[in-house]
């Protein structure tokens, strides 16, 4: 059983930086997928960034400003934040598959890290 456990959600000004963590219960192949997703109050979840062996693509609201990766010495799937935006406020959650992120199926969902961009 896999169980993500996300941090490094925090409160920032518009134009800083947050990484975020999300520690693994196990080891979870690299040819599996792990990704991030945002849900802000009031909206539908949306993904942010993911990844297996083959690919990595980031949702449109991503690109060129946050950048997705593992720690493979800590188990652990990272998202580093840059120039963050009001607009990125909402609950970070970490997801991982037993499957390719072409199939965009994830059975193993976090509880969720908060970030808050103030603008």
């Amino acid at each position: 059983q896999v169980q993500p456990v996300e941090s490094g959600g925090d409160s920032v000004q518009a134009g800083g930086s947050l990484r975020l963590s999300c520690r693994l219960s196990t080891y979870i192949s690299t040819k599996f997928c792990l990704g991030w997703f945002r849900q802000a109050p009031g909206k539908e979840r949306e993904e942010i960034a993911v990844m297996d062996a083959d690919t990595t693509n980031y949702g449109d609201s991503a690109k060129g400003r946050f950048v997705i990766f593992r720690d493979y010495h800590k188990e652990a799937l990272l998202l580093q934040m840059n120039k963050l935006k009001p607009e990125d406020t909402g609950m970070y959650y970490c997801a991982a598959s037993r499957d390719y992120c072409w199939r965009r199926q994830f059975d193993y969902w976090g509880q969720g890290t908060q970030v808050t961009v103030l603008g």
